[in-house]
């Protein structure tokens, strides 16, 4: 494999999950799918590479949803401290599991998305616009 073919397709996954991130739809999940179908990492260390990438990621597309009024204040406090608690906890469950039932779980997880995505209801459209921050 050459050199540029080398850092062509992490390139390739990086910007592809930027533009994701910055949707606010999350790019980890296909950081992780490259990181541990393409590039043959462990699913413990591709997680932890994901967490590194989502940091700086997330403060890149902040100011832009904010300046757009998508964020709703009052939603964040109790969203952050669920957040930071089941992070820690789930964090903690996933690095004493096997990495093939991580990886099976993971793989069930991204499937049961898929089904819901192809056969949930269509949103109701007549939603009221975000509130300004």
């Amino acid at each position: 494999m050459s050199a540029v073919t080398a850092w062509l397709l992490p390139f390739a996954a990086g910007a592809v999950t930027g533009v994701l991130s910055g949707f606010g739809v999350g790019g980890g999940t296909l950081l992780l799918i490259y990181m541990t179908a393409f590039a043959g990492l462990d699913q413990r260390l591709a997680q932890g590479i994901n967490l590194l990438y989502f940091l700086p990621a997330g403060l890149m597309a902040l100011p832009a949803h904010r300046k757009n009024g998508f964020l709703q204040r009052d939603v964040l406090p109790p969203a952050i401290a669920a957040g930071l608690i089941c992070a820690a906890l789930s964090s903690w469950v996933a690095a004493g599991l096997d990495v093939d039932l991580l990886r099976k779980c993971f793989g069930g997880f991204l499937l049961l998305l898929g089904l819901r995505e192809l056969f949930a209801p269509e949103p109701d459209k007549e939603r009221k616009p975000p509130r300004k921050s």
